[in-house]
């Protein structure tokens, strides 16, 4: 069965920096990853994409720039590092595995696996 399990949430101010993680568990292909928010009251959206080499990352467009999403595939894990933190970043981050290898797995996939989630709030 297969797990995801985010890490790393939390609190900052406006301006700061977190680092999401999400460890997959329950298979050993290598698959697209990817970051999903989810605002009070709104649907989840779409955040940053990796394939599955690392080599092709996609992003919304406000945080490009800001944040860097990146893989280790010996640790089977995908990592959201977000700089320059805005109070509109606040949210429930959702990890995202896809079932094919490219970042359209992510970005346009159904019926993927989901995280737990983990809180992100920034504060001004």
């Amino acid at each position: 069965q297969v797990q995801l399990i985010e890490s790393g949430g939390g609190a900052v101010q406006a301006g700061g920096s977190l680092n999401l993680s999400c460890t997959a568990s329950g298979t050993t292909e290598i698959r697209a990853m990817g970051w999903f928010r989810q605002r009070p009251g709104t649907d989840r959206r779409f955040v940053a994409a990796i394939n599955w080499n690392g080599a092709v990352t996609d992003y919304m467009n406000t945080v490009e720039g800001r944040f860097t999403i990146r893989r280790d595939n010996a640790q089977n894990t995908v990592y959201l590092q977000m700089d320059n933190l805005r109070p509109e970043d606040t949210g429930v981050y959702y990890c995202n595995l896809g079932h094919t290898r490219g970042t359209a797995a992510i970005i346009g996939g159904t019926d993927n696996y989901w995280g737990q989630g983990t809180q992100v709030t920034v504060t001004s």
